[in-house]
């Protein structure tokens, strides 16, 4: 897991109560072992905890069954290694399940370059091209760099000049996601990327597809039993 490196204040909305509770209650996975436990809280919409804002934000495009009835989210960073080396086999998992909706959270922790990344990305969106341009830009083992970013998402086909157009247009409504993102990391207890949500479970760290597939049951049997 690659650490968090001088993330962004959190929500000052978000009571230390708040935090607390959502960290108490949480399921950690660790190795093999899994303890099931709600992580999200079930408060009013200042709560950046809420399910919906977890799970279901509309500003974040959705990936793999956009019907599914599990979610995955997963908190990462385009320069995290973990991130890169883990990506195939999560895409993997999502495939060969086939009820996953998989939702990729910006969380730019490991400095400048991180940022204009995840902004750069979530500004492709608006030519409905997220995807491409986090397929491009997690897809890479070299470092990034801005003249980079812009020449690996040129080739996955976006319009880098209508993207940063579209990023000055839509510079805060692209800033408040990525502030969202690190308001749930932080209130989670998150210490670096990746780190996931499962279903209502939290897992901060690295699984392998069997463990994926491992949480994923449980997530669904935790669901069946509510």
């Amino acid at each position: 897991m690659t650490k968090s490196i001088n993330p962004a204040p959190r929500n000052p909305g978000l009571s230390r109560r708040e935090a607390l509770g959502a960290l108490g209650a949480g399921a950690i996975v660790l190795g093999i072992g899994f303890q099931p436990g709600s992580a999200l809280a079930q408060g009013d919409g200042d709560n950046v905890l809420t399910e919906a804002l977890v799970l279901r934000d509309p500003d974040i495009p959705v990936a793999g069954n956009v019907e599914g009835d599990i979610t995955i989210v997963e908190y990462f960073d385009y320069q995290c290694p973990y991130c890169r080396k883990l990506e195939p086999e999560l895409r993997q998992v999502v495939q060969d399940d086939g009820k996953v909706r998989l939702v990729w959270k910006d969380w730019p922790i490991l400095g400048p370059v991180s940022v204009i990344a995840a902004r750069m990305a979530l500004a492709s969106k608006y030519q409905d091209k997220f995807a491409q341009a986090h397929d491009a830009l997690i897809g890479v083992n070299s470092k990034l760099t801005e003249p980079r970013i812009r020449e690996l998402l040129a080739g996955a086909g976006i319009d880098v000049d209508r993207a940063s157009r579209d990023l000055a247009a839509n510079a805060k409504a692209i800033d408040a996601i990525l502030a969202r993102n690190n308001d749930q990391a932080t209130a989670f207890g998150f210490k670096g990327t990746p780190s996931f949500i499962v279903g209502k479970f939290r897992v901060p760290g690295v699984l392998t597809m069997e463990q994926f597939g491992q949480v994923i049951a449980d997530a669904r049997k935790a669901a069946a039993e509510k």
